[in-house]
């Protein structure tokens, strides 16, 4: 039984069991949409104060659903942001306006990290520029600018779209199969990259604070990243001068490499070397393969490969998927069935890893990040609009009457402006 003072744990899947690897950090979170949530959300779920300062719109995230949630004040958030933004404060501001860039001002004075993703040139409008304005106020501060392009080169300063970096950096080109074309991915793997390669450069930056004392400029964006996930096509084609092209689930340098049918659901199976091989060949019972002249070597195999394909799905046709999986994986070979979303977020495995993260009424994503001293995981539920306004200004040292001042005067909003 608890006492008086004995803290109420909370009850849920995949919480947060430390105070995380950055507790006393703080993140100021200029970000709207998916790269720079994903990777302020990654940051919290480790510990990081991170405080999202909305604009009067708000995250337009918000909007893109159904389907949506329906909040205690009313108001109702679509998937899309309830999927990116727990663990965070979040307090609406005019920061175009002289005293809503004087709250953000006094924000970064304790903070560790700004990250935004305006167009380049949109902070250095407001006066918010790092290396004219921020870096000589706050040496140590550490800002991370996510955009589409950058700042500078032709298409600098010009926004991006995941979809819109996908094309234009190569990754859907060799998206799809030769029927089909380029094809967008399905999940938007550019933003989240974006995201991931911003906490690691932001991870670097700590570090190297802790050697000279001095905070830096982090200029993420998505190009960059989206151009940087091209393994192996871009060293294939460095290396023979080849364009790249689609090829759908076969991989362009293995063999075997793709997805078969059996009789309860497709899998997906793949040797990474000869000896793997030899031993799929035997658990498909059929040994002969492995020394057959076409087969021998992967580069016999990428050479015979609709060949090797035809005889892999005439033996895996009566077996049982799921099982059959099983006794490979158990045998070292990789191979799994081929899962829909609905039955991935149930699987046992899941479930053992805590990849489903469940707290009062929200479900997410559980963190990937498993560390054996300072665990993270879901602490509170993404907020609502303005949640935590007047807690975090008050935090700041405004009183009462100031916060209301602030509000009548449009640079505290509590609803969003339509």
């Amino acid at each position: 039984m608890n006492d008086a003072t004995t803290p109420v744990q909370p009850k849920g899947k995949g919480l947060a069991a430390s105070p995380g690897a950055l507790a006393g950090l703080r993140v100021i979170d200029l970000t709207r949409v998916l790269g720079g949530p994903y990777c302020t959300m990654i940051l919290s779920d480790h510990g990081a104060d991170v405080i999202k300062i909305e604009p009067p719109q708000g995250d337009e995230v918000r909007d893109w659903g159904p389907p949506f949630i329906s909040n205690p004040d009313g108001s109702d958030d679509a998937s899309y942001f309830i999927g990116v933004n727990r663990n965070k404060r979040s307090i609406a501001l005019d920061i175009s306006k002289p005293a809503g860039k004087a709250i953000l001002l006094k924000m970064l004075e304790t903070a560790d990290i700004l990250v935004e993703n305006f167009k380049p040139g949109g902070m250095e409008k407001w006066g918010l520029g790092y290396e004219k304005d921020l870096e000589p106020k706050f040496p140590r501060l550490i800002h991370c600018r996510v955009s589409g392009f950058g700042g500078h080169g032709p298409l600098g300063g010009l926004p991006g779209y995941d979809a819109i970096l996908q094309a234009m950096t190569g990754l859907m080109s060799i998206n799809g199969d030769p029927t089909t074309g380029p094809m967008r991915m399905g999940t938007p793997i550019v933003d989240l990259a974006t995201g991931l390669y911003s906490v690691i450069a932001i991870s670097m930056a700590l570090y190297e604070r802790t050697v000279s004392g001095r905070g830096q400029y982090l200029d993420m964006t998505l190009h960059d990243c989206g151009m940087a996930l091209l393994h192996p096509q871009a060293a294939n084609y460095f290396l023979n001068g080849k364009r790249p092209m689609p090829m759908g689930n076969p991989h362009p340098n293995l063999a075997p490499y793709e997805k078969y049918k059996t009789a309860t659901c497709e899998i997906f199976i793949a040797s990474g070397n000869d000896g793997q091989f030899r031993k799929m060949c035997e658990a498909l019972g059929r040994p002969e393969m492995a020394t057959d002249p076409r087969f021998i070597k992967n580069a016999d195999r990428l050479a015979n490969r609709a060949a090797m394909i035809e005889l892999f799905q005439v033996a895996l046709a009566g077996k049982d998927g799921h099982s059959f999986c099983l006794e490979l994986l158990n045998m070292g070979l990789p191979a799994g069935p081929v899962l829909p979303v609905d039955e991935s977020m149930v699987a046992p495995h899941t479930e053992a890893r805590q990849m489903v993260t469940e707290l009062d009424g929200y479900r997410g994503l559980g963190t990937p990040i498993k560390m054996s001293r300072t665990p993270g995981g879901t602490r509170a539920k993404p907020p609502s609009f303005g949640q935590h306004g007047e807690e975090v200004l008050t935090q700041f040292g405004y009183s009462a009457e100031e916060i209301e001042k602030l509000k009548a005067e449009g640079i505290l909003h509590t609803t969003r402006k339509k």
